[in-house]
């Protein structure tokens, strides 16, 4: 089937370049496509694939060796000089989510090992992307093991395996592109950095444009043969210009003025590392090169600065990604002395789009259409209301619960203390308070590092950092009957004893199906935080919210290193709401704890029905990943009775648990105390949760028995 051409997708400029950029000088490191869901970035990439310039290849070399220049240290070699060779287009090689290790790096070749008794390497993905594009889909899901692998490949150009008696290196050379949806979790800082390029991604808002698209897929979809044919002139000099762009590369000068632009760029985004210096460099003579020319300008190194610098920018996950042009308008200004001699439009569309158009053109509109705006807003999600809605906490009862309140159970004292610490007047029924917000979210303490927790015993949960587990990656710990993952010595140790009476009469083993053992690994894995905080009036005083916030904050970011969930459930007015459901985004966490109001009754019942809710559902959804919960309230339920509160704690026993008691005051009723002898958790005063209290609560907690 017809692959969707290139220059057929609309819109995209600063994605088609950043491409382009790889596919004429794949040094600089590959490109990293961030953007929502249905925005073509698959497309595009598999795209690209068709454009880049065949390869001769040594005939029957699995790890394509080049018959000019063979690798003299191929594992199918030596090759000498005049091998036979051939030429065949670009690979476009796809790595799976669920990829093993062995299934990227290569690994021994079972089946003549155990029927020839030789040893014998068996290519991976690494050596199949040689001289093409590997292309990883939704990069951020990837377990880090293979990230780091995958990587370390990009950045050396090689691949070195050692593993089940296999001692074997070979080249892997690679224009790497990995996509993600940010929704679906960040990719570390560390990861982050490896790729060369980014680019943020978003569909057009207008409706023109967006017409255009679906009338371009549905041509396509309806004759994609006839659709390819009537943009072939346009991939057609669209391939021409990339084979001259690398032809020209070695010719490219990169100016003393360039560089210190350069350096002076990533000094004043004071960038990590010299990396991003590296990339810039080698990108902005890729750019140059494609707009055939042999000096670098200052325009390209603007361009170059735009697609390698906000992905290094991170210094901690939630900030977003992002660059203050005007700050590099204003660095590359200051640095004098160099100015652009050929001012060039660094933009894939306007630069080139009216020479790649078909001259006679049956489908699509002879004019592609404007390009979409090359840099969407990635820190703020339109689609994504806040989700802290005052609305049930109006009316009369609302505010905090006071002496008079008949709803609260002998509230006197505590309330008029956290009154008197907020400064907040406590009025009479429906008072300031009782309007169901403070005047302006109360913002979090600083975010700071939480010591390490973990469940007890052996989960088989998904990969992680947290908790000891059964799981794909980790030590091996023994064997059991299977083949996903074959224990060679577990195997042939199996059928050893059963050799004579099996009739063996070569050197190699008679190996049947029931012989087959596979590796028990030992790792860690993720586990699900859920937090259930009270945001009603009781607990709005700022100072003890900044803390609450300070604290579930600071796991966020420690469940975010360690690929843990975390959810966020509020309840406050009369009803419970779900404010963060499960998830690895720490930005999205950051958003609705940045926003969390207070205010209006306490709903204690609520809350707990709607995490057993939540539990249950994630239990069906992912029964593999052990849940805790950490409840944050000072006990009182003052909408509904407290006996609706103990028969909803009744529905989350056998959840491991912690109660953070939130009451203050002289006079304490304990009321969280009871609640966490119904569930079966731990308390804690709020007094004790000082500083990093909180997470050191969480990270001393066991699980009961």
């Amino acid at each position: 089937m017809n692959t969707y051409p290139f220059s057929a997708v609309t819109g995209m400029a600063d994605l088609k370049l950043a491409l382009l950029i790889n596919a004429v000088a794949p040094a600089v490191g590959g490109v990293l496509v961030r953007g929502e869901k249905g925005t073509a970035k698959s497309t595009i990439v598999r795209a690209l694939a068709a454009l880049l310039p065949e390869v001769a290849v040594v005939t029957d070399c699995r790890f394509s060796c080049d018959p000019d220049a063979p690798d003299p240290r191929c594992p199918d070699g030596p090759h000498g000089d005049g091998a036979d060779g051939q030429v065949r287009p670009a690979r476009l090689v796809e790595l799976p989510i669920g990829a093993a290790e062995d299934r990227l790096t290569g690994s021994l070749d079972l089946e003549r090992a155990l029927t020839e008794g030789v040893q014998a390497y068996q290519p991976g993905l690494l050596a199949a992307a040689h001289r093409g594009v590997l292309y990883v889909d939704e990069v951020n899901l990837l377990h880090d093991h293979l990230v780091d692998l995958l990587l370390d490949a990009a950045a050396m150009g090689q691949s070195y395996v050692e593993r089940e008696g296999v001692s074997v290196r070979h080249a892997s050379r690679f224009l790497l592109v990995g996509t993600m949806n940010p929704e679906e979790g960040e990719l570390r800082p560390q990861l982050l950095d490896r790729f060369g390029l980014t680019v943020e991604v978003a569909a057009t808002r207008d409706p023109e444009e967006r017409a255009e698209v679906v009338r371009r897929r549905l041509a396509y979809e309806a004759d994609p043969a006839a659709f390819a044919a009537d943009w072939a002139r346009a991939e057609t000099e669209l391939a021409w210009r990339i084979e001259q762009a690398r032809a020209r590369l070695p010719e490219v000068v990169l100016p003393d003025g360039a560089l210190r632009q350069i350096t002076a760029v990533c000094a004043a985004f004071e960038v990590d590392g010299l990396r991003a210096d590296i990339v810039m460099a080698r990108a902005a003579m890729a750019l140059a090169a494609w707009h055939d020319r042999t000096v670098v300008t200052a325009d390209d190194v603007r361009v170059a600065a735009r697609l390698a610098l906000p992905h290094r920018r991170r210094r901690d996950p939630f900030d977003a990604p992002g660059l203050d042009e005007d700050k590099l308008d204003e660095v590359l200004e200051n640095t004098g002395g160099y100015d652009s001699a050929e001012p060039q439009d660094p933009g894939f569309g306007e630069d080139t789009a009216p020479d790649l158009v078909p001259e006679q053109s049956t489908g699509p509109d002879p004019k592609p259409a404007p390009e979409t705006d090359a840099k969407p807003d990635s820190g703020t999600d339109p689609e994504d209301p806040d989700p802290d809605d005052p609305g049930p906490d109006d009316g009369p009862g609302g505010g905090p619960d006071g002496p008079g309140d008949p709803a609260g159970p002998g509230d006197g004292a505590p309330v008029d203390i956290e009154q008197a610490l907020s400064g907040e007047e406590s009025g009479e029924g429906s008072g300031k308070r009782a309007r169901g917000d403070s005047p302006e979210p109360a913002p979090a303490d600083a975010v700071y590092r939480t010591r390490v927790f973990t469940v007890p015993g052996l989960g088989e949960g998904a990969p992680g950092r947290r908790s000891r587990a059964r799981t794909p990656y980790g030590r091996t710990t023994g064997a059991r009957p299977g083949t996903r993952s074959v224990h060679l010595t577990a195997t042939l140790l199996a059928a050893a004893p059963h050799q004579r009476a099996r009739g063996r009469s070569g050197p190699g083993l008679v190996v049947r199906s029931d012989d087959l053992r596979e590796r028990v690994r030992e790792g860690r894995e993720g586990n699900l935080v859920l937090f259930v905080v009270d945001a009603s009036g009781s607990m709005a005083a700022r100072q003890r919210m900044r803390a609450v916030k300070g604290a579930v904050l600071s796991l966020l970011l420690d469940a975010y290193q360690r690929r843990d969930k975390v959810g966020l459930i509020t309840f406050r007015g009369t009803s419970a709401e779900l404010a963060l459901p499960p998830t690895s985004s720490v930005e999205a966490g950051a958003r609705r704890l940045e926003t969390l109001p207070t205010g209006g009754r306490t709903p204690l019942a609520a809350g707990l029905l709607r995490a057993a809710e939540l539990l249950r559902a994630e239990r069906l959804r992912d029964p593999a990943r052990r849940p805790l919960l950490v409840l944050v309230t000072d006990g009182r339920a003052t909408h509904g009775s407290p006996a609706d509160a103990l028969r909803a704690a009744d529905l989350l026993r056998g959840v491991t648990s912690v109660v953070v008691d939130c009451e203050r005051g002289p006079v304490r009723l304990g009321l969280a105390g009871g609640i966490a002898a119904r569930l079966g958790a731990e308390a804690v005063r709020l007094e004790e949760l000082a500083a990093d209290a909180l997470a050191g609560v969480v990270h001393d907690h066991r699980a009961a028995a």
